[in-house]
């Protein structure tokens, strides 16, 4: 039981981390409160955008926004979308090698977002 317990209450941190954290991204996308987040696009894929980097980021912002939502309605699925969104992201700033700090920690987030999907299911049918 009390194992049951402990997993129930991992799987919940891990859960409100990942709708937490990705809702505050998304929604600085518009405000560029926390950071301008336009540093961290890679320049090569700016330069090929049919808009500006700053439009880019906001369509960030909502994809970040609603992966949010769907990890607290579903973090089986949820969680598996965060994991590859950072890793798309990570994979993106290594490619220019920009900020690789970031896209390793981004990386070790993607590790726990694919954790906390695949805890999940064992907390929905233990």
């Amino acid at each position: 039981m009390e194992n049951t317990t402990t997993l129930k209450q991992t799987v919940n941190l891990l859960k409100y981390t990942f709708v937490i954290v990705p809702i505050v991204a998304g929604a600085d996308k518009f405000t560029n409160l926390l950071t301008h987040w336009e540093q961290y696009l890679n320049p090569t894929l700016a330069g090929s955008l049919p808009f500006s980097a700053a439009s880019f980021m906001m369509i960030v912002g909502v994809i970040e926004i609603a992966a949010g939502i769907i990890v607290l309605k579903k973090p089986a699925i949820g969680g598996y979308i965060v994991a590859a969104w950072l890793t798309v992201i990570a994979l993106t700033l290594l490619l220019g090698f920009m900020y690789a700090d970031v896209a390793v920690r981004d990386l070790v987030m993607a590790i726990a977002a694919f954790s906390m999907a695949r805890l999940s299911k064992l907390v929905a049918n233990p």
